[in-house]
Formats: C-alpha cells, sequence, structure tokens
C-alpha cells in the first residue's frame, strides 16, 4: 500500500480505498522555496518523481531544449535518408492509416508535409466496420493504382508480415510508422519506425503514431536540408511547429502516457491550437461550441468524438480530410457530417445502453462477477464506448457482443470489455483463446477485445466468469485511490487552479490531473442537471463561501445520492479543480469522482 487509509476511508462509496502517498519534507520545502511554489504544489512535482534540479524543464518545457534527436531511434536514419530522396528524385509517395484519431492526425501530418514540398499524396483509410484494422492486399493495390510508389503505413502495420509481404509483391515499398507492441521479428517492410521494436534503445515509447510520425518527418526534413533540396528548389522548409496542433490532438485521444516528449508536444501543440489557421480544427472547434481556447479535454471528449464518429458509421476518411484540409469550405462541410456523425452515434450508443441496462435487470447479470450483455442488432462500433459506460455504472467489469460476417461469410460475436483495478481482463481473454474458446482475444488489463463463435459463447461465458470470479477470489472490487492533496474549500482559489494547469499540466495518461480530498464538506443544497448529473452547492464545515461541485452521470450511483441526500451530514469528496468563467466571474469548481461520509471530527 501507498500508505495509510486518508481520513480512514478505506472503503468509499466508490468502493476505493483512499491513499495520500508520502512525501519527503526536506526536498518539498526546497521545491517550495527555490522555485516559490505553493507547499502543495511542491509535494505533487515530489510525489510525481520530479526531481528538484528538473523542476524548470518540468515547468516549462521547451521544443529547442527538450525535443529528442530522431536519429535516436532504430531505423530513423535510414528511413529518412531514403524517403528524402524519394522526395527529391519526385517519386509518388501514398499514406495508409488506422481510422481512430491517431490514425487521421497521423495521416494529416504526412499529407501536410508532402504537399508543403509539392508532392501529391493519395491516403487510404479503412472501413472500420466492413475492413477492420490494419493495412489490407485491397488497400496497398487501391494505392498503387493511384500512382503510389512508396506507401508510408502509419499506427498500424508491426504486425502486418503477410499483407505487407503481399505489398512487396506488388512492387511497392512498405515503410511503417507504428507504436504498438512489436515481436521478435519485424514485417518485411522497407523500413520500419516503431520505438517498441525490440531493438530501439530511445526510450521514446511513449510516444504516439502522430508522434512517430513527427519525429519522422523532423528527421527527413533533416535529411532533406543535407541533400541541399532546400538551396536547390528554393522551398521554404516545412513549417513543422505549426502542424503541432494534430499532434497534440492525436497524442491525447489516443491515451498515450502523457509523460516526456508527449507532455512537450502537447503543452506546445495546444498552445498552438490556440492560435492555429488550421481550416478543420477550427472548422471543428466551431461545430462543437467551443469558444475558450481548447484543452486536453476539449481533444478528449469534444473533437476525439467527432473525428471518432466518422469511422464508426462508415465515414472513415473524414478525419483525416478534415485535418489535411486548406480549403475553408470544405473544412466546414466536413465538420458539420462529422458533427452529424457524433449525433447519430450518441443516439444509438443511448439506445444500446437502454436496452442493456435493462437485459442487466432482468437478468441479474450484474450478481455475476463479470457482466455480459450482447445482441444482433447492437452497433459493432459501439461495443467498447457501452462497455465503459456499464462498467461505470455498476463498478464491475463489463463485456459488450455485438455480431458481424466473420471472413467465412458466417456470423461471429465481438467483444469489447472494460474492466476496473484488480481484474486483469486481457489475461483471461488470452486464456480463453489458447484453449479454443475464442478465434481472437487479447489486449490490456483494463480494455480487451475478442471474437467468438455463436456456438462455442457458452461455454466462454462459463470460463470467463470463473477465470473472472477466480481473480477476485470472492472478494469485492476494492480499488486505491491516490489523492494529491488535501485543501479546503476557501483553500481553492482560482489563482492555484490556473497554475496547476498552466505549468504542471498537460494532464492524461500516467500523469493524471491531480486529485484532491476536501474533508468535512457540508452539501447546502442539491439537485439533478441535465442527463443524470449532480449539481450541488458546498462549504466548508464551518461554514464560509461556497463552491459548485459537479458529478456526472452519477444520480443512480451511491456516490450520487450521499450528494442529494446528505442531510446536512458531512461528507468527504474526491475530485478535480476546474476554472469556471460563467457570467464573466471565474470561479473554481470540484468535478466530484468520489465520496465518503466523514465518521470522525477532521482537526
Amino acid at each position: 500500500m501507498a500508505g495509510s487509509a486518508l481520513f480512514g476511508v478505506d472503503n468509499s462509496l466508490g468502493n476505493a480505498r483512499w491513499v495520500l502517498p508520502p512525501a519527503e519534507t526536506a526536498l518539498v520545502e526546497k521545491i517550495a522555496r527555490q522555485y516559490d511554489l505553493p507547499e502543495i504544489v511542491a509535494r505533487l512535482l515530489v510525489q510525481r518523481g520530479v526531481a528538484a534540479e528538473s523542476v524548470p524543464s518540468f515547468l516549462n518545457p521547451t521544443l529547442r531544449s527538450d525535443l529528442p534527436d530522431p536519429f535516436c531511434m532504430a531505423g530513423m536514419t535510414a528511413m529518412a535518408t531514403d524517403v528524402a530522396e524519394a522526395i527529391a528524385a519526385g517519386r509518388k509517395i501514398g499514406v495508409f492509416a488506422d481510422f481512430d484519431v491517431d490514425g487521421a492526425t497521423s495521416a494529416a501530418l504526412l499529407i501536410r508535409f508532402m504537399r508543403h514540398l509539392g508532392v501529391m499524396t493519395p491516403f487510404y483509410i479503412p472501413d472500420r466496420l466492413a475492413e477492420g484494422y490494419g493495412p489490407s492486399v485491397k488497400a496497398f493495390q487501391a494505392l498503387k493504382e493511384q500512382g503510389a510508389e512508396i506507401v508510408l503505413v502509419c499506427d498500424c502495420g508491426i504486425t502486418s508480415f503477410d499483407t505487407v509481404a503481399a505489398g512487396r509483391e506488388m512492387g511497392l515499398e512498405i515503410i511503417v510508422f507504428d507504436h504498438h507492441e512489436a515481436e521478435d521479428t519485424l514485417p518485411e517492410a522497407s523500413h520500419v519506425i516503431d520505438p517498441k521494436r525490440r531493438d530501439d534503445t530511445s526510450g521514446l515509447d511513449m510516444l504516439a503514431a502522430c508522434g512517430v510520425v513527427f519525429m519522422a518527418c523532423v528527421a527527413i526534413n533533416n535529411k532533406l536540408r543535407e541533400l541541399g533540396y532546400y538551396r536547390k528548389t528554393g522551398q521554404a522548409e516545412p513549417p513543422l511547429k505549426d502542424w503541432l496542433d494534430i499532434v497534440a490532438l492525436g497524442t491525447v485521444c489516443d491515451m498515450v502516457p502523457l509523460v516526456g516528449v508527449n507532455r512537450l508536444l502537447v503543452r506546445h501543440g495546444f498552445a498552438q491550437m490556440a492560435r492555429t489557421e488550421n481550416p478543420g480544427i477550427l472548422a471543428l472547434l466551431s461545430v462543437s461550441g467551443v469558444n475558450d481556447a481548447p484543452t486536453p479535454y476539449t481533444a478528449g471528449f469534444v473533437l476525439g468524438p467527432r473525428i471518432n464518429a466518422g469511422s464508426r458509421v462508415h465515414e472513415a476518411d473524414l478525419g483525416a480530410r478534415l485535418l489535411s484540409t486548406d480549403d475553408t469550405e470544405e473544412a466546414r462541410n466536413i465538420a458539420f457530417t462529422l458533427n452529424d456523425c457524433n449525433a447519430h452515434r450518441k443516439e444509438i450508443e443511448q439506445q444500446m445502453l437502454a436496452e442493456a441496462e435493462g437485459m442487466i435487470a432482468r437478468e441479474r447479470l450484474d450478481e455475476q462477477p463479470l457482466i455480459l450483455v450482447g445482441d444482433e442488432n447492437w452497433h459493432p462500433g459501439l461495443s467498447g464506448l457501452v462497455a465503459g459506460r456499464l462498467k461505470e455504472k455498476y463498478g464491475k467489469p463489463c463485456v459488450v457482443i455485438t455480431y458481424a460476417p466473420g471472413e467465412t461469410g458466417g456470423m461471429e460475436g465481438r467483444g469489447s470489455g472494460r474492466s476496473v483495478p484488480g481484474v486483469n481482463m486481457g489475461a483471461a481473454f488470452i486464456e480463453a483463446r489458447n484453449r479454443g474458446l475464442l478465434t481472437k482475444g487479447g489486449g490490456h488489463a483494463m480494455a480487451a477485445g475478442f471474437t467468438v463463435l455463436p456456438d462455442q459463447l457458452e461455454a466462454f461465458r462459463d470460463f470467463v466468469f470463473d477465470h473472472i470470479g477466480g481473480q477476485l477470489a470472492g472478494q469485492p472490487v476494492i480499488s486505491e485511490t491516490v489523492v494529491d492533496g488535501v485543501l479546503s474549500v476557501r483553500g481553492a482559489q482560482p489563482d492555484f487552479v490556473r497554475l496547476l494547469g498552466d505549468h504542471v499540466g498537460p494532464f492524461g495518461q500516467a500523469h493524471p490531473e491531480p486529485l484532491f480530498v476536501l474533508p468535512q464538506v457540508c452539501v447546502q443544497k442539491a439537485d439533478i442537471v441535465g442527463a443524470g448529473h449532480v449539481r450541488a452547492m458546498i462549504s466548508d464545515w464551518e461554514g464560509g463561501s461556497w463552491m459548485k461541485a459537479m458529478a456526472f452521470r452519477a444520480a443512480d450511483t451511491p456516490m450520487g445520492q450521499a450528494l442529494l441526500n446528505s442531510n446536512r451530514q458531512p461528507l468527504h469528496l474526491v475530485g478535480t479543480f476546474k476554472l469556471d468563467n460563467w457570467g464573466g466571474t471565474e470561479k473554481v469548481e470540484m468535478h466530484v469522482q468520489d465520496a465518503a461520509p466523514a465518521r470522525e471530527q477532521v482537526l
């Protein structure tokens, strides 16, 4: 355990144990004094492993000082040399990219880079539902028919051995830019750039595919400069910094760790997005109703879902087209289309969610160690989203199965699962696959997927119930919530929240937004707003100023009910702080993630 339970909360209303990790007091005081920081911020840096001498570069990283040398990545020098020579020779280069946001941003970055150099770049984004993940012979053939001699494969391809070999047999040169786990052998492409290659010692394995592509563009640009390309052609060098907004968008949406170079790219990328001239980003911000400077939250919860929505309703190439176009009218039309796709996606998702919840209630599926639901009429592109919503509501691992024709034409079940801390869902699916219960299966501990034949579904269900039950050993799931600090309502001031966002942020995977406890608060009033959100006005127990607190989609949860029915009994709250400028006055509000009854007086 990271420490004793904070305020004695061993089992909160969200089934969590609250922990405040210890921090070396002398080091906290040194950092606070040396860099003129609030002690709570210094403590946060110490808890997250920032050394005293690294504080300046952590708080204010620069591209000049902190961007790694791209040539430290395995294979980068040879790849950049060959691509630079191909550009100088006027060879035609095509792009294949995955259908998600990371793929769309990777494709857009390469298209913009090549177009700036006068290289027109055909691209291919596969249909999520009809073609699935990864490159295909069909895609390579289509790009070759458009004149491509070289194909740059983005955000996939690291294990596409047969497909890459087929592309080479067509006469194509294949270059892979990926960031997924590599095997001992690599596909026989002309070049493979992936920081997760076994022989890559760059330490850049946190990069998303768009980050890998950005580093590749920096390297290619360097080699073009060495060739004298810009001097001979009179062409200006590509404005790579101007495209960091695209890189930041893909990095945040792919949920890679926001540490190291990713933190640098996202920090500068969102500064660029605030002043962007990219017609696609501007149009998408406009149709989404975003008027303030974009943040990682904007990317992850507003822009990203709209770009992803296209691929979920058979419009897979819209994201890449949006981010690569310089035509304002085209950008506006695509943005409106994506917005409509997202609205349609929401309608389908809500219908699936309601049907799943009804199924769970009728069949008492929430009494099992894992909730498993499925229906032949459900949309295959939304199973993961619905599984995530169910996991949030029931606090248990959830699997949603949809159905689609398989390679042989028969129907097969395609499952997506989302887990909770302490339950390794990927391990369960891999074991089921090894036992012949699944045709495909794997993933991570918290998110995994599989393909199952209908006649194996019952056996798979029995197996996975036993496997997950064994992991839990009959115990309820109690996770550990690591808290970054303790504040009072009156102590959470705008200047403090702004300091966190401007310097300790950006926040994301592996560098989460700081969680703070407000102990012994009094709920002055609370109500339900929107789609089951709980809004409360809270104060310190001894009184003073009030703060708005929001608990999203919480009305039917124990936490939401505690806020709505506190009867002026004190609560401990855990959450993050946001700045609210509604009405022209800057205030702090809390986004509540968990709560616990305050059974003891806080001194």
